[in-house]
């Protein structure tokens, strides 16, 4: 793939990238902003959310595009970014945006079937999703893309771990701190919290880099009781 390419990957698909955030709106955003800010108040977050996000797309750096799983994380942070900035215009504080953005991710996440969600948490704990991780964490360690995550695969023991991830670089962080939005970042980590309660899949993490460490720690355990975060 080309430079220019590099730059168009998102701009291409901007329509389509609209079109998604706008369904996530509908359904689950706009009725977790009415909640906390009332009818009048959410309608305009709404739109104002949405001219922020078009203007983040443009911005979004290449990590592989549909090659890296992590593109969409990018692409939800760009989500999570312009909702923080229209919320904060409108003098809500980060935490309150955090706790917003994790009621939203966590309905969506209740809106699937249960039986689904098994199937999608049972799925993560095959060797199948093992393999493609490790050749994912390989490829990673090229280093291939500045902006990119950098990860370790780890194989537990099925007692204190299943399986596990190092994340030695994270492209959300990098993404924030180039729009000066380091605060939101740990509200972000905390998202994988709400996946991992709706999956089963027990995560436990001690470290991110969000805060400071040297790496983030991810250990899942399947069924394991995941701390609820909020």
């Amino acid at each position: 793939m080309t430079g220019r390419a590099f730059d168009s990957y998102y701009i291409d698909q901007k329509s389509k990238l609209l079109n998604d955030f706008n369904k996530f709106s509908a359904k689950y955003g706009r009725k977790v902003l009415v909640t906390h800010c009332g009818k009048d108040l959410a309608d305009t977050i709404v739109k104002e959310t949405h001219h922020e996000y078009e203007e983040l797309i443009p911005t979004l750096p290449y990590v592989g595009g549909k090659k890296n799983s992590l593109t969409k994380s990018l692409i939800q942070s760009a989500w999570a970014l312009a909702l923080f900035r229209a919320l904060k215009a409108h003098g809500k504080t980060t935490e309150d945006a955090g706790k917003m953005l994790y009621e939203m991710v966590e309905m969506q996440l209740r809106s699937y079937p249960k039986l689904l969600r098994y199937i999608v948490g049972r799925w993560y704990f095959t060797r199948y999703n093992y393999n493609k991780m490790k050749q994912q964490a390989a490829e990673s360690q090229k280093r291939l893309y500045p902006e990119d995550w950098v990860w370790s695969f780890l194989q537990g023991d099925g007692k204190e771990f299943d399986w596990g991830l190092d994340n030695t670089e994270c492209g959300a962080c990098k993404f924030f701190h180039a729009q000066g939005a380091d605060e939101l970042t740990p509200y972000m980590c905390k998202l994988d919290y709400a996946m991992s309660k709706a999956l089963g899949m027990g995560l436990a993490r001690t470290m991110t880099i969000a805060e400071g460490d040297e790496k983030c720690d991810f250990r899942y355990k399947r069924g394991r009781e995941a701390p609820i975060q909020t």
